[in-house]
């Protein structure tokens, strides 16, 4: 079998998670990574057997080997846009983690560029690969629920306390340079977590007959800024071509956990990990509930790895259904502007 060589650019928390998905993916080689630290090459080289040859101290060495096919970007927010270009100059497919951009000016201007050149881009979403997704597809397109009506999205992890006592919760210390509270570097719970719900509101919206998911508009927003000057908490409605609302929420303040519920004219999708596939869901028909869990024994980011590598192996420019392409990145970043801006 012909296998797609990778290279990671950026050596953090979620490319440890990353990379250990090449372990069950089998149309896939995870050929090189760069890091601007050498103790982290160190321990990737060793952790996953990287040859020599490709463990690059820098970035360009590694976009511009020959050997790699496609460039994995795991770097804070605000360098994905100048990576990006690089790969673009030097001719490599493209995944970068989410969220793709800082603003959709960013996003409009790579639209252009990966349109003209036909190179492939996608944004790493990696739950859209989750196999309970396809599922919950199915589902709404087989109108087993009817057609959807509203739905209820959210994603919210408590990084700002923590229990000192029973009853009492102490403030932590926030790091200002943090790239989740450094408002240079995208900052804030918006672009960091409410990326995912937004997202999912998309997905879902496009699959209602006579909706387009490009005609919103936001209302109820309440954002609340901490003191670094990034968002911290914040909710809000879509509300797609006046007909489907979805309500969504992001947090550093609360865990909000990862569920999601979808409802319809004859019943309901209740998922209790939307972004990471674990526990399965419900559906609830009538007096009727039936459960579907489809946790799976492997890493969430081997169906990502394996379901790009193969659409770029067929000879696609982009990713298949349902990862997301760019012109929905183009539109979830809209939504995230508009979210940020209040």
């Amino acid at each position: 079998m012909k296998k797609l060589n990778w290279g990671v650019i950026g050596l953090g928390n979620i490319a440890q998670k990353f990379l250990e998905g090449f372990s069950f993916v089998r149309n896939s080689n995870l050929l090189a990574i760069a890091s601007k630290s050498q103790s982290k090459l160190s321990k990737f080289k060793k952790e996953f057997n990287i040859n020599d040859e490709f463990v690059f101290n820098n970035y360009e060495d590694l976009i511009n080997c020959k050997d790699v096919d496609i460039v994995y970007i795991s770097l804070p927010n605000s360098f994905h846009y100048k990576w990006i270009l690089e790969c673009i100059h030097y001719k490599k497919k493209v995944l970068v983690e989410k969220p793709a951009f800082l603003n959709y000016f960013e996003a409009q201007s790579i639209r252009k560029i990966i349109k003209e050149k036909k190179i492939f881009f996608t944004e790493g979403f990696m739950y859209r690969y989750h196999p309970q997704i396809n599922k919950i597809v199915n589902i709404i397109k087989n109108n087993e629920i009817g057609k959807p009506l509203s739905m209820k999205s959210s994603f919210g992890i408590n990084i700002l306390t923590k229990k000192k006592f029973i009853f009492f919760n102490k403030k932590k210390k926030i790091n200002k340079e943090s790239r989740l509270f450094n408002k240079n570097l995208g900052g804030g719970c918006i672009l960091d977590l409410g990326c995912y719900p937004t997202s999912f509101s998309l997905l879902v919206a496009s699959l209602i007959d006579n909706i387009n998911f490009q005609n919103f508009k936001l209302l109820n927003i309440e954002n609340e800024i901490g003191e670094t000057g990034v968002d911290i908490a914040a909710k809000m409605e879509i509300i797609f071509n006046n007909t489907f609302i979805s309500e969504v929420e992001a947090s550093f303040k609360k865990n909000l956990g990862n569920i999601s519920i979808i409802k319809g004219e004859k019943g309901e999708i209740i998922i209790n990990d939307t972004w990471q596939g674990k526990d399965g869901f419900s559906v609830v028909i009538g007096n009727k509930t039936y459960d579907i869990n489809d946790n799976g024994n492997i890493n969430i980011f081997s169906y990502e790895i394996e379901s790009i590598s193969k659409s770029i192996l067929n000879g696609s420019s982009e990713t298949s259904f349902p990862g997301i392409k760019i012109d929905e990145t183009l539109t979830n970043m809209k939504v995230l502007d508009e979210w940020r801006n209040g």
